[in-house]
């Protein structure tokens, strides 16, 4: 699973009710580093353990989705550095990327597998691109149903200067970084 810190603070303390050497404590609310009630969901699912299946985060919203990817690089676990792998082909399924979090999460299980970390937003995207997390350029990816992104991105746009939309940011991305996409 994954942890979180979740700071507390002593509100008060009193001689138990329970009598003896005990002292009941009051706790307070330390802030809101714990995971929402909206992110329980997420957290439910992989406490059973990291997903061994493709798009189990696909029946939740973006948020739900930022969720999901938050615990992507906190769930695993390995020991020592692998290799990144390059070349061949990855498959997208575009099917469910109508959001920013989605495309990053299809992305992800594209590259490396079901659950996995390969960016979570631009920055965290272009950073991974560069080697380090399990697969680097070059390679070809061919990403399936990307009308479907295509439209769902339209609006979002990450630098206004360009006026490109997400979804062409991160194919212009990928292609700058040498993959080959193959939109289909």
């Amino acid at each position: 699973m994954a942890s979180t810190t979740v700071g507390l603070g002593i509100a008060g303390a009193r001689p138990s009710v329970l009598g003896g050497t005990l002292v009941d404590i009051t706790l307070a609310d330390g802030g809101d580093d714990r995971p929402s009630p909206a992110d329980r969901r997420a957290w439910a699912q992989w406490y059973q353990g990291p997903p061994a299946e493709p798009n189990l985060w696909v029946p939740y919203d973006s948020r739900g989705r930022a969720a999901w990817l938050d615990l992507t690089p906190r769930a695993w676990r390995v020991p020592t550095p692998q290799p990144d792998r390059s070349g061949g082909e990855h498959h997208l399924d575009g099917r469910f990327v109508t959001d920013v979090p989605g495309l990053h999460c299809a992305m992800a299980e594209a590259l490396l597998g079901p659950g996995r970390y390969f960016g979570r937003e631009w920055n965290a995207f272009k950073d991974c691109l560069g080697g380090g997390f399990g697969v680097a350029p070059p390679f070809t990816l061919t990403w399936h149903d990307s009308e479907v992104a295509r439209r769902a991105l339209a609006d979002g746009v990450e630098h206004p200067q360009d006026g490109l939309s997400y979804f062409e940011e991160i194919v212009r991305l990928l292609e700058r970084y040498g993959v080959t996409v193959l939109l289909q």
